[in-house]
C-alpha cells in the first residue's frame, strides 16, 4: 500500500504549533530578562527603532503589541487539538466542561497572584494575560460545539458589543471613548477592582480578545478537517490578510482606531489577523517542507508555557537578573564593558538562564500542565 502524498495528510500533532508558541514564550522570557529595555539604552537610530517595535505605544499596532494576541489565539488553535484527541478518548462534554472551568479559575488565581508579585501587597487587579486567557478559553469552549459560521458571527458580536459600550456608554469623568484611562473599561475597573490602571489597560480587554481564542479553535478545527495541506495553508493565509486590511482600513478611515491597551475592534481584528497569517507561515514552512532541523531550542521553550511564564514574570527582572548581573558585571566590567553594552549583556545572559530552565526541564521530562 503506497502511503498519501504529503500534501492530503491530517495533521495528528503540528511542529508548527509548537514552534510558534515557543517563539512567543521566548520573547516573553526576553522582556522579562529585561533584553528589550536594555536596548533603549543604546543611542543609535536603528537599535532604538529596533527597541521602539517591542514597546507598547498607545495608539498603532508595533510588533510587541501581536504577542499576547498570538499567545491567546495558539491556546485556541491547541484547544482543537486537546479536545479532538481527548473526545477520540472517550472522555465525556461533563468531564471536559468541569476541565475547562478548572483551568479558567486556576489561571484566574495566577494571574491575580502576579498581580499581587509586581505589587509587592496583596492586591486585587487583572490586567494581565493568564486573567484575560481564564475568560477568553471559556467563552471559546461555551460555544466550541456550535457550527462554526455561528462561533464566527459569536466572536464579532463581542467585538461590537464592546465597541458600542464604549461609544456610547459614558459615565463621568469616564466619558471619553477612546482615551486612556478616562473610557467605559476604566470605569468597569472601578466597579470590579476599586482601581484603574495607570498604563491605561483594562480589565475588559477580556471580552473583545475572546475572539483570538475563538479564532484560533477555528483555525484549529480547519487544521484538523480539511486533508489538503495546500488549501490549509491558502485558506489560514487569506484569512490572516484579509483580517490585516480590514483592521488597517477601519483606522485609515477613523472608524476606531487602532489601540492595544482597550483592545479596539480594529486591533483586534488586525493582530488577528496578522496571528492568522502567522500560523499559515509557520504550517507552509515547517509543517508541508518537514523542516525539523534547528528548531528544538524553540520547541522546548512552548512546552512549558503557563510555568514559564510564572517564572519570568514573578522572578526574571527583580530577582534573577540582578544576579546574574553580579558575575557580568563583576567579568566584564574590569574589561571596560559598561553601560548599554553591559545592560544588555547581563539581559542577555539571563535570557539564556531562563532558555535552559526550560530545557533542564524538557530533558527531565517534566511538564506542568493545568
Amino acid at each position: 500500500m503506497t502511503s498519501p502524498p504529503a500534501a492530503s495528510i491530517q495533521p495528528t500533532r503540528l511542529l508548527s504549533l509548537d514552534v510558534y508558541r515557543g517563539l512567543i514564550m521566548l520573547l516573553l522570557m526576553g522582556e522579562g530578562a529585561g533584553v528589550y529595555y536594555a536596548l533603549h539604552e543604546f543611542e543609535n537610530p536603528i537599535i532604538q527603532a529596533i527597541a521602539t517595535q517591542f514597546t507598547h505605544p498607545p495608539s498603532g499596532l508595533s510588533f510587541w503589541d501581536t504577542i499576547q494576541p498570538g499567545f491567546m489565539f495558539i491556546v485556541g488553535v491547541a484547544m482543537a487539538f486537546s479536545i479532538r484527541s481527548r473526545r477520540a478518548k472517550g472522555v465525556s462534554w461533563a468531564r471536559l466542561t468541569g476541565h475547562f472551568v478548572k483551568r479558567s479559575i486556576i489561571l484566574l488565581l495566577l494571574g491575580a497572584g502576579l498581580h499581587c508579585f509586581y505589587a509587592m501587597s496583596l492586591v486585587w487587579e487583572l490586567w494581565n494575560v493568564l486573567c484575560q486567557l481564564s475568560v477568553t478559553i471559556l467563552i471559546a469552549f461555551a460555544i466550541y460545539r456550535l457550527p462554526v459560521w455561528s462561533q464566527f458571527m459569536i466572536s464579532l458580536l463581542l467585538i461590537l458589543a464592546t465597541d458600542l459600550a464604549y461609544r456610547f456608554i459614558h459615565i463621568a469623568p469616564y466619558d471619553q471613548s477612546f482615551v486612556l484611562g478616562s473610557n467605559f473599561g476604566t470605569y468597569v475597573d472601578t466597579l470590579v477592582m476599586g482601581t484603574t490602571n495607570s498604563d491605561g489597560w483594562v480589565a475588559l480587554n477580556a471580552i473583545p480578545t475572546a475572539a483570538h481564542t475563538i479564532w484560533g479553535v477555528l483555525a484549529g478545527k480547519l487544521l484538523i478537517a480539511e486533508p489538503s495541506a495546500t488549501r490549509r495553508v491558502v485558506m489560514l493565509a487569506g484569512l490572516g490578510v484579509l483580517g490585516i486590511i480590514v483592521g488597517y482600513a477601519m483606522a485609515a478611515l477613523d472608524i476606531a482606531p487602532i489601540i492595544k491597551r482597550i483592545s479596539t475592534s480594529s486591533f483586534v481584528i488586525v493582530s488577528g489577523g496578522w496571528c492568522v497569517l502567522a500560523l499559515a507561515l509557520f504550517h507552509a514552512a515547517i509543517d508541508l517542507t518537514g523542516w525539523r532541523r534547528g528548531l528544538g531550542f524553540l520547541v522546548v521553550v512552548g512546552l512549558n508555557p503557563i510555568t514559564i511564564y510564572m517564572i519570568t514574570e514573578a522572578l526574571a527582572y527583580g530577582w534573577l537578573r540582578p544576579r546574574v548581573g553580579i558575575f557580568t558585571e563583576g567579568f566584564l566590567g574590569p574589561i571596560g564593558l559598561a553601560g548599554a553594552a553591559l545592560a544588555l549583556m547581563t539581559a542577555c545572559v539571563t535570557w539564556f538562564v531562563l532558555w535552559f530552565i526550560t530545557w533542564w526541564l524538557d530533558r527531565h521530562r517534566i511538564y506542568i500542565r493545568i
